[in-house]
């Protein structure tokens, strides 16, 4: 009777006190200590009826787990997930006739569907995991064998990819929560064995965000290639960390889909039409009397938030506020190989079921070309690109910029003023206005269409020679004794005339 009242549940144990006149408030360590108590110190017929009758609703004779196995026999289609090793060859201790209780189906647990995996049929029911010592590292067994129908159907499906069959036989594992549905949850240090050989699980995504830790993708486990595909016991051993938190564990046999197949289903049964999707757009954009702000137009960008290309297939999520859609092909793609399911235009969840394709914009695409990547939804339902306006504005800037003419300096008619004169001679020095016209010549040249090209890289021996060529030498003896020139930074006179 003890072991049985260790293996109630807090309702369980709530029962058998009030049926014996007992206080049921507390916690469960509260009730568990309150009932074995009572057992010890009030033994009595109509007590152990209670405890059997609730034992008996707990576990059924029905069920074929080896934790309501009783000495008359019952056939066993499943074992019980033990983490004793010598608990499965040793046999299950009796106290009085009855076995000692072991963990056992939690039927109230439900795991999430998945879009990519159609369940056939269940070989394992979602069953706890229990630590049956203070160790951090457990193990805990299960059996099950599979019927010469479910082998056959393994063995004939169709291969996804090499070594990889349509029909798989996976292992599941979540939280023990009866509250909702269940996302598969890995237990830490997670291993699984399948008939003495280590399956593959999952490993951890790297973050590439800095002060993020690496995320695990949990997903179903799949243990097909280790199995016994005929009516041998095959044997799962599940390795895992025990800190505090209660998970479940579960084997399906499943179909699995492709990207493709999901979007094939998709095409087939969730499109929107386009003229409902003009009344949802006319929705957003009726006008408000109680805004201050009327709304005339939303835009709409035809490239994926995704891969930044242009829309093959729109798609959007049915829950969301906003039009803006993504591919649906590389949002697929992408959820088959890490399984997110969320909107990656607003980040809120996305599930399949929740997908359809946005008809109207898919019209759009087809009439518009390429280089457009943006159009506006109008208050009538009507839209226009966005690539015109821009166009436009570019023209009005265009237009809008004065034109000023192109003017050749070295023309004296084209702006009024005449070819620049120097007023000193190349030689620095004043003389006479043959000296002067002297030194100009050797500087400046005529250019053919009348203006005057000044040479301003003459250096000083080269003006001297110039200079020298029209003068005697007592002005070459002058000169010597009068101070050099101003020379500039890059060696020319200063008091030079820049020519218009």
């Amino acid at each position: 009777m003890k072991n049985m009242v260790k293996s109630f549940r807090v309702s369980d144990l709530q029962t058998l006190l009030a049926s014996m006149g007992r206080s049921k408030s507390g916690l469960k360590q509260d009730l568990v200590g309150r009932a074995l108590r009572l057992v010890q110190t009030e033994y009595s017929p109509e007590l152990l009826k209670n405890v059997r009758q609730l034992y008996e609703s707990r576990f059924p004779k029905t069920s074929g787990w080896l934790a309501a196995r009783r000495p008359e026999g019952i056939s066993v289609a499943y074992s019980s997930l033990s983490s004793s090793p010598t608990a499965t060859s040793q046999g299950a201790d009796y106290l009085n006739g009855i076995s000692k209780p072991i963990p056992t189906p939690a039927p109230e647990v439900k795991l999430v569907p998945l879009p990519f995996y159609q369940t056939l049929e269940t070989l394992l029911p979602p069953t706890e995991l229990i630590a049956h010592n203070n160790e951090k590292l457990q193990d805990s067994q299960c059996i099950f064998e599979l019927t010469p129908n479910q082998a056959d159907q393994i063995r004939n499906a169709s291969e996804l990819r090499p070594g990889i069959r349509s029909i798989q036989v996976v292992l599941r594992i979540c939280y023990t929560d009866s509250i909702g549905v269940q996302e598969d949850q890995y237990p830490p240090n997670i291993a699984v064995k399948v008939n003495q050989s280590y399956c593959h699980v999952p490993g951890y995504y790297p973050s590439n965000k800095p002060g993020v830790e690496p995320r695990r993708p949990c997903r179903p486990v799949n243990i097909t290639p280790w199995l016994h595909l005929s009516n041998a016991t095959n044997r799962v051993t599940i390795t895992w960390g025990n800190f505090g938190k209660r998970y479940s564990v579960a084997v399906y046999l499943v179909r699995v889909f492709t990207a493709a197949d999901l979007f094939s289903q998709l095409k087939l049964c969730s499109v929107e039409s386009a003229e409902r999707c003009r009344e949802r757009i006319q929705d957003k954009l009726r006008f408000d009397p109680e805004s201050e702000i009327a709304t005339t137009g939303l835009r709409v960008s035809l490239i994926c938030p995704l891969v930044k290309m242009r829309l093959g297939v729109p798609c959007r999520v049915l829950t969301c506020a906003h039009l803006q859609c993504f591919d649906a092909v590389f949002f697929l793609q992408m959820n088959e190989k890490k399984p997110t399911w969320t909107c990656p235009v607003c980040d809120k969840p996305a599930p399949f079921e929740l997908l359809t394709i946005d008809g109207l914009l898919s019209e759009i695409l087809k009439e518009t070309s390429e280089d457009i990547e943006e159009i506006e939804y109008l208050t009538d339902g009507s839209w226009r690109p966005i690539r015109d306006e821009k166009e436009r504005d570019r023209e009005r800037e265009r237009s809008n910029t004065p034109e000023y003419p192109v003017v050749d300096i070295c023309i004296p008619e084209a702006n009024g003023h005449s070819p620049a004169h120097s007023s000193t001679s190349l030689t620095g020095k004043s003389g006479s206005s043959s000296s002067g016209m002297a030194g100009v010549t050797g500087g400046a040249a005529v250019a053919p269409g009348g203006g005057a090209v000044v040479d301003l890289t003459l250096d000083s021996s080269s003006e001297e020679e110039g200079g020298g060529a029209g003068g005697d030498s007592e002005d070459t003896e002058d000169s010597a004794d009068s101070p050099a020139p101003k020379r500039g930074r890059y060696n020319y006179d200063k008091d030079l005339v820049t020519a218009y």
